[in-house]
């Protein structure tokens, strides 16, 4: 299959409305059986605000919510950012040193096991409350996920290009930046797509335990107000800041793997016209 008609079928309509046409009914459903709930029972907006009132909230408040927004985001940048570079390098470590492997592995499994929610205190006993707390947060929640798969890319390699490079004498360093490293990119970001859906989430948690602006202290304050539509708005705008860093990746990967991005969606696309 050549890639003009590869560059078609990823812009088939069909492809696109099998692909989101789907989960946007879904989320339509679930919206008008939420709005219709509330109205049918009569539920009080501080306990189940309507779709409708979170929207009205969300215009309301969205004076107040830019500086929220944007301090999170920040957070969520530069903590996400740090997981990228420290996982990256842990991973390479890792993948060239069999005893650090044995080393390092288990402890990272282990790192896994205690509860953020546990460090966040200590990281503002430690660094205060400045930005540095919420960063760590989101770099801790972050970077497993790109060691692991980084790693696993890495030791995957295809074992006849291996073959091949060393039967032509190439050195450990070439066959690592020749064929380790790029057959390594496509697991690197599958981490990454995980990781950073978990970004958000960690800049929340951190500003829950110590901050003066983000949508974490936004949501506190709003509940301690009982504004149960403002909570529901901040957590919408959570989900929108995760969907938004999400698609940015994809498109990144799109952008950096288009060799990969096509086959792999061509042949799947196959598939589905085999069973179809």
């Amino acid at each position: 299959m050549n890639s003009t008609t590869q560059q078609k079928r990823s812009a088939d309509p069909r492809r696109l409305w099998s692909a989101y046409a789907p989960p946007a009914a879904l989320l339509v459903l679930f919206i008008l059986a939420w709005q219709c709930a509330t109205w049918l029972w009569q539920i009080e907006s501080y306990l189940l605000p309507s779709p409708a009132d979170v929207l009205r909230a969300g215009v309301e408040a969205r004076g107040l919510l830019s500086n929220h927004v944007q301090q999170t985001l920040r957070e969520t940048l530069l903590g996400f950012g740090l997981a990228l570079l420290v996982g990256v390098v842990l991973a390479v470590t890792i993948d060239l040193s069999a005893f650090l492997r044995k080393a390092l592995y288990p402890l990272l499994v282990i790192s896994q096991t205690v509860p953020i929610m546990t460090l966040a205190p200590l990281l503002v006993i430690w660094l205060g409350y400045t930005i540095w707390p919420k960063i760590i947060v989101v770099a801790l929640m972050c970077f497993f996920p790109i060691v692991v798969t980084t790693v696993d890319g890495l030791s995957s390699a295809d074992p006849e290009m291996l073959a091949l490079l060393q039967s032509m004498g190439a050195t450990r360093r070439q066959v690592f930046r020749i064929v380790r490293v790029p057959g390594a990119i496509p697991a690197l970001f599958s981490g990454i797509r995980i990781a950073v859906t978990y970004s958000v989430v960690g800049a929340i948690i951190g500003e829950w335990v110590g901050a003066s602006q983000g949508l974490g202290v936004f949501m506190l304050r709003a509940a301690n107000s009982f504004r149960t539509d403002w909570v529901f708005v901040a957590i919408a705008l959570c989900s929108l800041l995760s969907i938004l860093l999400f698609t940015v990746v994809s498109v990144a990967e799109r952008l950096a793997l288009p060799w990969y991005y096509t086959s792999t969606r061509a042949e799947r696309w196959e598939e589905i016209e085999g069973e179809a």
